[in-house]
């Protein structure tokens, strides 16, 4: 294909990161202007450095949004999205019980029968849902600077990044911690990591799974009862020092 040329307008705007006042440009009207304005947010957002004086942060002021995603399937390369996302945030070892966060997504592609069955989304329930730029700009929002946790990041990560790129044209720039890394570190005797065996093990009720929000509190009370433990061990009293005990295990 021939690229376009360099001299100047939408192409250049876009080389140069304005991506959202381009497409504005070509789109027009209120609802692209509000589009663009996400974006924007979304791409300032993920510009941010990770900046290093975060890794001094004691863990007992650590704040944090635990999420989770229910998705459409396990492979967003194949065409899976994001059906809804939910997220809670914890200070240190206090969850905050009144500051969730929970959408479900107008994923635009077939649910199959037994991911409904699972999660209880169909997709009538996903048709009047926000779209996937909304959604995520408002789940950006509500994490904002924090570290983010969850269960088995990867499944996350990876459905994050592709919307993330899908919308704006970025990747996740946050630091994100997994429940499941940590139990491997803490109880590397345990045959099984999911999240069913350690809410078990860890005596937490297990409620409302895969639902975003109850599987993202869940993980919450997954992630203090971890923190607890961390706690008794007098060289890990950072978020640098969790890394690095990560990074060695």
């Amino acid at each position: 294909m021939k690229e376009p040329n360099k001299g100047g307008g939408f192409w250049n705007n876009l080389r140069q990161g304005g991506m959202p006042s381009a497409i504005a440009s070509m789109r027009g009207g209120e609802a692209s202007q509000q589009t663009a304005q996400q974006m924007a947010f979304i791409r300032s957002l993920m510009r941010e450095k990770r900046r290093p004086e975060v890794l001094r942060t004691p863990l007992a002021e650590l704040e944090t949004v635990i999420f989770d995603l229910e998705t459409t399937g396990f492979a967003h390369q194949h065409g899976d999205e994001i059906m809804s996302i939910g997220a809670i945030k914890v200070v240190g070892e206090t969850i905050k019980e009144d500051e969730c966060f929970y959408t479900l997504v107008n994923c635009q592609t077939a649910i199959p029968e037994n991911i409904t069955q699972l999660t209880g989304i169909s997709e009538e329930m996903t048709r009047s849902a926000p779209s996937l730029m909304d959604g995520l700009h408002n789940f950006m929002s509500f994490v904002g600077q924090r570290v983010m946790v969850a269960h088995a990041s990867s499944h996350d990560k990876s459905f994050l990044n592709a919307a993330l790129w899908k919308t704006s044209k970025v990747q996740l720039t946050h630091r994100v911690l997994d429940t499941m890394m940590l139990a491997r570190c803490l109880e590397p005797q345990r045959s099984n990591y999911t999240l069913d065996e350690l809410l078990a093990v860890h005596g937490i009720p297990i409620s409302g799974r895969h639902n975003a929000l109850e599987d993202a509190k869940m993980t919450a009370s997954l992630w203090v009862s971890y923190l607890q433990e961390i706690a008794k061990k007098p060289q890990l009293e950072t978020l640098g020092d969790l890394y690095t005990y990560l990074s060695r295990a």
